[in-house]
């Protein structure tokens, strides 16, 4: 097995890395697409926010049966944690490994894996959440589904950065 890492937006190099506006309705923020030879199992996600949302929302992962529509990532944007690991078998595309949604898709079976309520009166202290799953009860993504960081804020746009770190 191999350890990577991926974040919701482009590989970080003369800047910081980016983060990605909510928008005002549910949006996925990063989707990883699992390859048609292979399962990863999770290790641990997280998030960051700028600011408080405007009103109540949430962050949640999941597992779909459909792709969103997103911002592709480059293969260097899935890092492999071991500098001699290979490449990630993560299928990259619009409708592969990517971030920021534009078109969120049709989903009928979703695995939720977490959910975040995030409020708008939170303080500086809760604007991050860092989840690291015990060894027993890591989640496995299934062969040919999509991985998804999902924010909902609905009156005020906020930004956000998110990551994943699995197996491979």
């Amino acid at each position: 097995m191999h350890r990577y890492k991926v974040w919701n937006g482009p590989m970080p190099t003369t800047a910081a890395q980016a983060s990605v506006s909510t928008g005002t309705s549910i949006k996925t923020m990063l989707q990883l697409a699992t390859p048609s030879s292979r399962q990863i199992q999770l290790i641990a996600w997280g998030f960051s926010l700028d600011d408080p949302p405007g009103a109540d929302g949430v962050v949640e992962l999941l597992q779909t049966d459909v792709a969103a529509t997103v911002t592709a990532h480059a293969a260097s944007g899935v890092q492999p944690l071991d500098p001699n690991a290979p490449a990630s078998l993560m299928s990259l595309g619009t409708t592969g490994t990517g971030y920021s949604a534009t078109a969120e898709g049709s989903i009928t079976s979703t695995r939720v894996f977490d959910a975040v309520a995030l409020s708008s009166t939170t303080g500086e202290s809760s604007l991050t959440y860092v989840y690291q799953w015990m060894p027993d009860e890591r989640p496995i993504v299934a062969v040919g589904r999509f991985l998804r960081v999902r924010a909902t804020t609905p009156t005020t746009a906020v930004d956000l950065r998110c990551w994943l770190v699995w197996d491979e």
